[in-house]
């Protein structure tokens, strides 16, 4: 192992199980792993489908909406 994948997870073992979960699926991906998809839980679900009601009636922020959001970032 090169030290720079140890240094990464070294990083990678203090953030939560989620995060690192959602790591592992990335490696493996990107080495060619097929991984199952994530499962959404009810909540999620519920955004999910509240979010792409929103979308579908057109209810979405402008270009400078966002760029605002952003700026706060930069």
């Amino acid at each position: 192992m090169t030290t720079l994948l140890e240094q990464a997870l070294v990083k990678v073992r203090a953030l939560p199980d989620a995060a690192q979960d959602e790591l592992a699926r990335l490696l493996l991906q990107l080495t060619g792993e097929d991984q199952a998809p994530i499962q959404l839980t009810p909540e999620e679900e519920r955004d999910l489908d509240a979010a792409l009601a929103e979308a579908e009636r057109g209810e979405l922020v402008s270009h400078e909406e966002v760029e605002a959001i952003l700026a706060k970032y930069a």
